[in-house]
């Protein structure tokens, strides 16, 4: 498992879970590990470099050059407008080149074809693989990222022990967004399902179709809102009943409309019930869900559905 080997990521992890985040971080780590060493690829990412200079070093040239041809989709020739080398320059660090180069050596990535979405945290692109189409979630590594975060890990007793090196805890979020990702899809709750994950990029479904991503649920025109809402409590209740999990940032924006049903997305910063925090995230949840409903014209009461949630 590398840096983080010691951490408890889930105070109750199932066999399941276990064996397939092993699996998945097995396939990134094999053969690496003495190329690696070989050519010591990372003795020098903590030290201040300037730009983009540890570039000119062979050992680097060489492997971007191995790569370069299936990066064009975030190297400016990308299908929507912002696609420019800005994205390049924001995303791609040294460690999440690495990164990359590995998971596409393992043959988890064809190419990363364009940008699908973008936020503080992270850009999420289109890729292809081997296996068809793939959305690849790159978290970005600058010191500023996740300090608004830090409320959902704070108390959560899957990060016990947790060392506060910034790239440690951002490996460890993508775990945790695996992790979840693979609960919620266990018990039955429409979340993408992940494929695999190293360091800062998680591989997972690609919800959408040639053209771009499946939108938002805001920014759709739901045609019968009410049966959608009593889709999104019961998975709200699921979650919390079944799954242990709150999500922590339910909203319209993390909810994409595909295929004419809703899926939840971003769940990184969802939490275990055990978090001194889950309730109040739960109210949270679900008081957004409420003001959306009736935003749609649905007469629901909130205490109402609270209570459809929690009994």
């Amino acid at each position: 498992m590398g840096e983080s080997s010691n951490v408890d990521l889930d105070s109750e992890p199932t066999e399941n879970e276990l064996s397939l985040e092993a699996e998945n971080i097995a396939l990134a780590e094999e053969k690496w590990n003495a190329e690696e060493d070989e050519l010591h690829l990372h003795s020098e990412m903590d030290k201040k470099q300037d730009s983009w200079s540890w570039m000119k070093e062979k050992k680097y040239s060489a492997m971007f050059k191995e790569i370069e041809h299936k990066l064009q989709g975030v190297l400016g020739t990308g299908k929507f407008e912002w696609v420019d080398r800005r994205v390049f320059d924001q995303v791609f660090d040294q460690r999440t080149l690495l990164a990359v180069y590995k998971l596409m050596q393992q043959g988890h990535i064809d190419t990363l074809d364009w940008p699908i979405a973008r936020g503080k945290e992270a850009h999420v692109f289109h890729a292809t693989t081997p296996n068809g189409v793939a959305a690849v979630k790159i978290f970005h590594t600058s010191n500023a990222v996740f300090k608004g975060l830090m409320q959902y890990i704070e108390g959560d007793p899957r990060f016990g022990g947790l060392r506060r090196r910034h790239h440690e805890l951002v490996n460890i979020w993508v775990r945790k967004e695996h992790r979840n990702m693979m609960r919620m899809s266990k018990h039955g709750l429409r979340v993408p399902e992940p494929h695999a994950l190293f360091r800062n990029v998680l591989v997972m479904d690609y919800l959408g179709d040639s053209e771009g991503p499946s939108p938002r649920l805001r920014d759709v025109e739901v045609e019968d809102p009410g049966p959608v809402f009593d889709e999104l409590l019961n998975w709200l209740r699921i979650c919390w009943h079944e799954a242990d999990l709150v999500h922590a940032d339910f909203s319209e924006y993390n909810i994409l409309w595909h295929q004419g049903e809703p899926r939840i997305i971003d769940v990184g910063q969802s939490v275990t019930k055990a978090h001194p925090s889950a309730e109040e995230f739960l109210v949270r949840d679900v008081t957004r869900l409420v003001e959306w409903a009736q935003r749609q014209g649905v007469e629901v009461d909130l205490a109402e559905s609270m209570a459809n949630v929690l009994y």
